[in-house]
Formats: C-alpha cells, structure tokens, sequence
C-alpha cells in the first residue's frame, strides 16, 4: 500500500459523538489488512492508501466481557468504515459505525511501533 508502512501500531479510539467509549490497543497493518485487538475486543479488516489519505472498513467483537469499564461501542460487535490521512508513522482516521440503531462517531489516532 502506498506510503503506509507495513507494521505493529498502538491505536488511541475514542467516541466522539452518538455514545461514548474509548479502546487502546495494538493494531497490525500489513498490505492492506488489518488484525489487531485490546484487552476486550480483537479487531479485523481492510484499508487502501494513497497520496497521504487512507480509507478502510474494520470489525470489531468481543473477546472478553469488560466488567467496571466502559467499552468502546458499548460492547457490541460493530462493522465500520473510516477516512483519514497519514504522514511519516502517524495515521489518523475518523468514521462512522451503526451501534444498534444509533450511529455513533469515532477518531482514532494510530502510531507506529515495529516492524514485523
């Protein structure tokens, strides 16, 4: 994929409208799919990238109940798709998921950590 490096990342999400939660995990980027997870949730899906813009389509599900914490999507499995921009080992994206009947905005900033 152009200009996004292949790689380990730690990914920041926080709900920004229509809920709220927020998830820090690690995230695995790898020509165009994507696999990662946190301590409740593992998440898989897929991105294109080019020209310093980047757009995907990511699942999230539940690996572990969360009990005194509030998590992202309140827990639900959720399919969403999200736009955003890159520079150097930094990405960020924002998007749209349907949680339930309510929609719900995210941002989400991803760094870069290791090679793999």
């Amino acid at each position: 994929m152009s200009g996004v490096r292949n790689g380990l990342y730690s990914i920041h999400t926080e709900v920004t409208d229509g809920g709220r939660g927020r998830s820090n995990g690690v995230i695995v980027l790898r020509d165009g799919r994507i696999a990662g997870g946190d301590s409740h949730f593992y998440y898989t899906g897929s991105y294109t990238a080019k020209d310093g813009k980047w757009r995907g389509e990511l699942t999230t599900n539940e690996h572990t109940k969360s009990v005194g914490v509030l998590p992202l999507f309140g827990g639900r499995e959720v399919t969403s798709g999200f736009v955003g921009t890159y520079s150097g080992d930094e990405l960020e994206a924002g998007g749209t998921a349907l949680v339930g009947k309510t929609s719900v905005m995210f941002h989400a900033r991803l760094v870069f950590r290791s090679e793999l």
